[in-house]
């Protein structure tokens, strides 16, 4: 998939990065969820590359991308580091400053790098989360039933990693497929990529250092900037999915006006997976906010 973009590699650290570019024009940086990988742009990056420089990377933990050792509480997979990879990608692509379209994880990786490094993001695009601390300070009982893999993820090792090892299609299938249109929504090509990589080895302990560096370091990061005042200063656009749960449970322009200055933002006719169930509106959004 998306054949057309030039692939390459960054090292930082020792962690191999994948990512891929094509296109010309101001830089803009995509950033897949979970447990998803770059081909989830196939529908979308393509257009955006006739009108920008288009940078997309699997984050660490997914794709091709390294998978190394989480650590105490994973902080390997933080997003402050997972943001610090992002910016090296950019760097390496000669882009000292760039736009930002991310979803699910990498939006909450992007709204990291956004605020360690706002001399380098330009304008951020945020799709289907509100800011990870309010979202875990303020669930309910229907958030965490629809979005149980929060919960479990964080679960002490080995046990999850070894369900999730056990049958890791499974695990994709049954999260993936749980949503509001099942797994018809996904081209069959990026829906074998994603399981593909998921079964590569390491993978289980990646993900589950991801969801608990969320549910530990990455808030601690996060109520540092509260206590500290700091705001996002860029222009951010926030989409949610009109059939999804994070805009039935959260006020996500609310939430997301109480960090950063200057926010907008509407539901789109999609769920979760915005950019594989509505391309077209998705764009239209992207390119009038770029």
């Amino acid at each position: 998939m998306l054949d057309s973009f030039e692939r390459f590699e960054v090292v930082r650290g020792g962690v191999r990065l994948n990512a891929r570019r094509a296109g010309q024009g101001a830089p803009l940086l995509l950033l897949h969820g979970h447990p998803q990988t770059h081909a989830m742009w196939h529908l979308v990056a393509p257009a955006l590359a006739q009108r920008f420089s288009v940078v997309l990377m699997d984050l660490r933990g997914y794709g091709d991308s390294g998978r190394p050792p989480g650590g105490e509480g994973g902080a390997a997979y933080s997003k402050r580091e997972m943001a610090r990879d992002a910016d090296a990608v950019m760097q390496a692509a000669g882009h000292a400053r760039y736009s930002v379209l991310a979803h699910d994880r990498g939006a909450r990786v992007a709204h990291r790098l956004a605020a360690d490094r706002p001399q380098a993001v330009d304008r951020l695009l945020l799709l289907d989360i509100a800011p990870t601390l309010a979202m875990y300070e303020r669930t309910s009982e229907e958030f965490a039933r629809a979005y149980w893999h929060w919960f479990f993820l964080i679960q002490p090792p080995p046990l999850p990693e070894a369900l999730i090892e056990a049958d890791p299609g499974r695990y994709l299938r049954s999260l993936m497929g749980q949503r509001r249109g099942g797994l018809e929504l996904f081209a069959p090509q990026a829906l074998a990529e994603y399981e593909r990589c998921l079964a590569l080895p390491g993978s289980a302990q990646a993900v589950c250092g991801d969801y608990r560096a969320s549910a530990g370091i990455d808030l601690e990061h996060d109520r540092a900037d509260v206590a500290a005042g700091r705001r996002l200063a860029q222009p951010l656009r926030v989409l949610w999915g009109e059939r999804g749960v994070v805009g039935s449970c959260f006020d996500v322009l609310a939430l997301w006006r109480e960090r950063a200055d200057h926010v907008s933002g509407r539901a789109l006719p999609a769920g979760h997976y915005i950019a594989e169930e509505a391309a077209g509106p998705l764009l239209d959004e992207a390119l009038d906010f770029f």
